[in-house]
């Protein structure tokens, strides 16, 4: 028999002072079996980082690690093209050139212990793609990921290159840096 997900449910307030916008989000977020709670929080904070973008497109989580043709979220307008696809971990060259092909903008979001590593390995190839490339700080998002619980009320600040969270219980800093923008 097949494992199922875990579902949880984000209830944030989000203030981006990027933006200069704010907005309250419900999310129903589904940990597939064989994702970190690490990784899962890093899609909720990809998708916190774009939800300013325009009302006329519909954002949402895909199928994520349940289907290797989907990236983990991804922005559709209301006519159905693919405006934005954001995917979570470390995606191989040939994923995202097909990636930049299929949709407007590609973002990829990296987090983990490996991240460095990765980055160093796959630079030369993402530089000649019009992508933009992520890196969280990942003893920040383990952080994170440890507070989580199955139903959640947050507030989050985005500000610069961090996102404050503050729980019922906590108050967390989480950075990124920008490994490579593709508005360059």
């Amino acid at each position: 028999m097949a494992l199922k997900p875990t579902i949880y449910k984000f209830k944030i307030a989000l203030s981006d002072l990027n933006h200069d916008h704010y907005t309250a989000l419900n999310l129903t977020v589904a940990q597939h079996p064989s994702e970190t709670l690490e990784r899962m929080m890093a899609r909720v904070v990809a998708f916190c980082l774009h939800a300013h973008s325009d009302t006329e497109q519909v954002m949402s989580f895909t199928k994520g690690l349940s289907s290797v043709d989907e990236p983990d979220i991804w922005l559709r307008s209301l006519d159905d093209q693919l405006q934005l696809w954001i995917d979570v971990g470390e995606p191989a060259f040939d994923r995202m050139k097909k990636a930049c092909r299929l949709a407007k903008h590609t973002a990829v979001y990296s987090f983990n212990a490996k991240s460095n590593v990765w980055w160093k390995q796959s630079m030369a190839q993402l530089q000649t793609l019009p992508i933009d490339v992520i890196q969280f700080n990942y003893a920040e998002v383990q952080s994170l990921a440890a507070v989580v619980e199955r139903t959640m009320d947050w507030a989050i600040t985005l500000s610069g290159e961090s996102i404050f969270v503050a729980t019922a219980n906590s108050q967390l800093e989480l950075n990124w840096q920008v490994l490579q923008s593709a508005q360059q």
